[in-house]
């Protein structure tokens, strides 16, 4: 459905259930051949050629099933509403009432689908199988593809969250090599972007996404989806910091007095103060490193001072900054030969950060001489915006059909792109003889050794993961900080069923 519609007001009972497909959605019962029982559909993110992602961190269905699918999620009340909207809608009759009545009357109004998937935090080679969905009863086997457009949603908090992630391999990466450890990563990137999303449910899930790998970040609506949905009392954290309002209301003659009120406000916790209202360079030399020299020497490296550049050339302007500051307040060298500011002086650069820039900043700053540990970042929209489904090739596809008692593989391979053909049969998730995943097709997998995990069943909830559980399963491991993931494109079969090894179709 492209637009609101009378049933999206109650979010306590599954939101506008019978509208979480798309406006053909609404018709397909009518399209599948006759005597159908069961349809089997999954999810991937496909993989692409060129793509600078070659896994992905499943995260996000969770949220999915509790706010949109769990427990009677079918009235009467939903049925005639969306009798009514979609006889205005297709202009004809269309609308399977009797069908969703029946499970309104067999099922209390629970929806008899499986939905079998990933752990939660879990890093998949890109290409293999996420999840799968299908019918639990024969009547209802066009709920599994009812409830695709909803599911094929789930491209948001992967992508979010497999975008950190990279992120945090960057990060981890120089942070080591210029400090000897990586303690502290957790809050080297911080979450800037809820102004920049679309909507409050995009900050909420996507800033959520991020919480998967940091703990650093200023999207509130992240933090009350993860204490809500994920059982996190408190999953990120941040520090008082001013913005452009606060320093240009003092007016551009008492800037100084102006940064000395937040030193003065916040004395015993770190502070960000954003210093380029009008010039950064002369900020951080005449007022930082002399006006206010001795102020900020007094403070600790449990209240450091933690200046903002927001303009300019990211790399040019930060380096030239803490040439700045290193000339005002010093500098020391580290067990690995790369300089330190005092520990009560820090930079974070939140303007211009993607995964290029950032990779860009930190190598400069290595080559420089200086240790990552001496600069924090902060994102915004290319951490939570600039990403869409083509990003990871998110698809949701039907690859199982059982017809007149007889189960069927089927699939789609186009001519013009066989980059979207899609898996046959029903899929197993498993590791291989090497230890990589793969993606088992046509039914030939062992369930024993299935991955993928039961999480939803006729309207209930079969796994509740929190938080801290999934943030263990996404954490990185040494490989991650000095080399790409493996990633094998070769096709291997046996016993007649098709092999994706490691995430190659």
């Amino acid at each position: 459905m492209a637009g609101p519609c009378p049933m999206w007001d109650r979010p306590t009972a599954g939101i506008g259930h019978l509208n979480v497909g798309c406006h053909g959605n609404i018709t397909h019962y009518k399209q599948y051949p006759p005597n159908v029982s069961k349809i089997y559909s999954y999810f991937e993110c496909r993989c692409k050629k060129g793509s600078p992602f070659n896994e992905v961190v499943f995260f996000g269905l969770q949220y999915l099933l509790k706010k949109y699918l769990t427990g009677a999620v079918v009235t009467e009340e939903k049925i005639q509403q969306a009798k009514v909207f979609y006889q205005m809608h297709f202009r004809q009759t269309v609308f399977d009432e009797d069908g969703w009545r029946k499970i309104l009357e067999k099922y209390d109004g629970r929806l008899p689908i499986r939905i079998k998937a990933v752990p939660e935090g879990r890093v998949v080679p890109r290409g293999n199988v996420l999840f799968t969905v299908e019918n639990t009863d024969p009547e209802f086997f066009w709920l599994t593809n009812y409830v695709e457009t909803m599911l094929v949603q789930m491209w948001y908090p992967i992508t979010v969250a497999t975008v950190s992630r990279e992120f945090k391999k960057i990060l981890a990466k120089h942070l080591r090599a210029s400090s000897g450890s990586i303690e502290g990563l957790d809050t080297r990137l911080h979450d800037f972007g809820y102004r920049g999303v679309s909507s409050q449910e995009s900050a909420a899930l996507g800033g959520a996404a991020h919480l998967v790998n940091f703990c650093s970040t200023d999207t509130v609506a992240g933090l009350l989806m993860a204490q809500r949905y994920y059982s996190c009392p408190m999953a990120g954290f941040s520090i008082p910091a001013a913005e452009h309002s606060t320093i240009i209301s003092w007016g551009r003659s008492r800037e100084k007095e102006a940064f000395e009120q937040m030193l003065e406000q916040f004395p015993t916790s770190p502070v960000s103060v954003v210093s380029d209202s009008y010039d950064i360079f002369k900020a951080c030399k005449h007022i930082w490193g002399d006006k206010l020299k001795d102020r900020v020497m007094e403070r600790s490296e449990d209240s450091c001072l933690v200046i903002r550049p927001d303009s300019g050339d990211p790399t040019e302007t930060l380096l030239q900054v803490i040439q700045i500051l290193e000339e005002c307040f010093g500098s020391s060298v580290n067990s690995m030969g790369y300089k330190l500011l005092p520990s009560y002086l820090r930079i974070i650069q939140g303007d211009g950060i993607d995964l290029g820039s950032i990779e860009q900043i930190l190598q400069k700053l290595r080559d420089e001489g200086w240790s990552s540990e001496n600069v924090f970042f902060g994102c915004g929209s290319a951490l939570l915006q600039k990403i869409n489904r083509d990003t990871l090739n998110c698809a949701f596809k039907c690859s199982y059909v059982e017809n007149n008692g007889q189960g069927m593989d089927v699939y789609k391979l186009p001519m013009t792109d066989p980059s979207k053909g899609s898996k046959k049969g029903q899929l197993t998730l498993s590791r291989n003889s090497d230890g990589l995943l793969e993606t088992l097709e046509k039914g030939v997998g062992k369930p024993e050794e299935d991955l993928l995990v039961k999480v939803f069943e006729n309207g209930s909830l079969l796994q509740d993961y929190s938080l801290e559980e999934i943030r263990r399963k996404a954490q990185l491991t040494e490989e991650d900080e000095v080399a790409p993931p493996r990633h094998n494109g070769e096709h291997k079969g046996s016993g007649g069923g098709l092999h994706i090894l490691n995430g190659q179709h």
